[in-house]
């Protein structure tokens, strides 16, 4: 694959839209279809930027011989039947988080991966953003020192998105929180205890039979003496949107900010010190590195509400991109890989049983471990 364009199409064209331009800009790349159920956006995006190959049924997308990868951006329902329809039809995958909403459906992706041998990455947005970058580029220098915890929190009020976002267990979207700090360890997490706070609104309840306003995770990595913390809120919370990882090491340690547009601290021995974290364009290709400050529209009216919620995403979706081009190019595994993406994932999931149970310990299947 590495010796011609790799010919890309997006599923989903609200928060996938953002995409469309990056992969037309980098040199391994060819935009070549995009997917929406709705012909009217489907052609005003399709007129935007130029691309003539569209498709409102996925399922005929994927007969499209031509088509090398798929980039999944549609609601969190459909991730795991569409990844696992894109695997079967001899696509590569790229799909945004989560990888599913049951711990079957991520064993079943990632056995279609060991069988098809095609690649599998999960967009996860914070370990690619400049903060991740900025942190992991302090631990690999020895700057933190020895690592000794970690937490993280994704909170976001979520009234008035699509309506199976309507009573969501919060864990079941907890990338965003387990990602970074499974990932700066490169660890894996081993079990969950969760417990679930407060509740929501009665008439939220009944889609899920979630009751729990908050739910706070603790996280046991696998052969490590680290654990960590999450904590998710998605309705009935006040908070200003927060997705954040605070990163404690035995010379320094990094707390995020509390306010958005405030700098975070890094904190050396007992001395407290604001930070200016910077920009990560120049690990990327030139071409698309400027993608790291700013949205694929003219106007902020355009940008998909996750977008301007989570200031940018950090940076992160021309890191995402070139990273799984890279891993295709490369014929190697994108990060996080099938089984790394089952793993943060399932730790959401299972900490929502957890939770539903009083706290029990829950372990993660063998299936998400490195030699399984």
């Amino acid at each position: 694959m590495a010796k011609k364009k790799i010919k890309i199409a997006i599923a989903g064209l609200g928060f996938g839209a953002e995409f469309i331009p990056i992969y037309q800009k980098h040199k391994k790349a060819e935009m070549y279809a995009i997917c929406q159920r709705t012909k009217r956006k489907l052609n005003q995006i399709g007129n935007a930027f130029g691309i003539e190959n569209r498709y409102t049924s996925y399922e005929e997308m994927l007969k499209d011989p031509e088509i090398d990868a798929v980039h999944i951006n549609t609601p969190i329902p459909d991730h795991a039947a569409q990844s696992i329809a894109a695997l079967k039809a001899g696509k590569h995958v790229a799909c945004t988080v989560p990888m599913a909403t049951s711990v079957d459906d991520c064993r079943k992706i990632v056995e279609l991966v060991e069988e098809t041998g095609l690649t599998y990455m999960m967009m996860e947005t914070v370990i690619y953003s400049r903060e991740f970058l900025f942190v992991k580029e302090m631990y690999k220098k020895g700057e933190l020192g020895k690592l000794q915890f970690l937490r993280a929190s994704h909170q976001q009020e979520m009234a008035g998105w699509p309506g199976y976002w309507e009573g969501l267990p919060p864990m079941y979207y907890a990338t965003h929180c387990v990602g970074p700090v499974l990932a700066l360890a490169k660890a894996e997490a081993e079990y969950v205890s969760c417990l679930g706070s407060g509740t929501i609104d009665k008439k939220l309840i009944p889609k899920y039979k979630s009751p729990f306003a908050i739910e706070t995770c603790h996280i046991k990595f696998k052969d490590s003496d680290l654990s960590a913390e999450i904590t998710r809120s998605l309705f009935n919370t006040a908070r200003q949107y927060r997705e954040s990882f605070d990163v404690y090491g035995s010379k320094k340690s990094f707390e995020w900010n509390l306010i958005e547009h405030t700098d975070p601290v890094i904190h050396t021995g007992e001395k407290p010190e604001r930070v200016k974290v910077p920009d990560y364009a120049h690990l990327l290709p030139k071409e698309i590195a400027p993608f790291t400050t700013q949205g694929v529209y003219d106007s902020d009216d355009n940008q998909h509400l996750s977008f301007i919620q989570g200031a940018g995403h950090g940076g992160s979706h021309p890191h995402m991109v070139h990273e799984f081009l890279s891993a295709l190019g490369k014929n190697r595994d994108a990060y996080p890989n099938a089984k790394q993406s089952a793993n943060i994932t399932c730790v959401g999931i299972l900490a929502h049983e957890s939770a539903m149970n009083g706290g029990i310990r829950r372990y993660l299947p063998a299936f998400t471990q490195k030699h399984f």
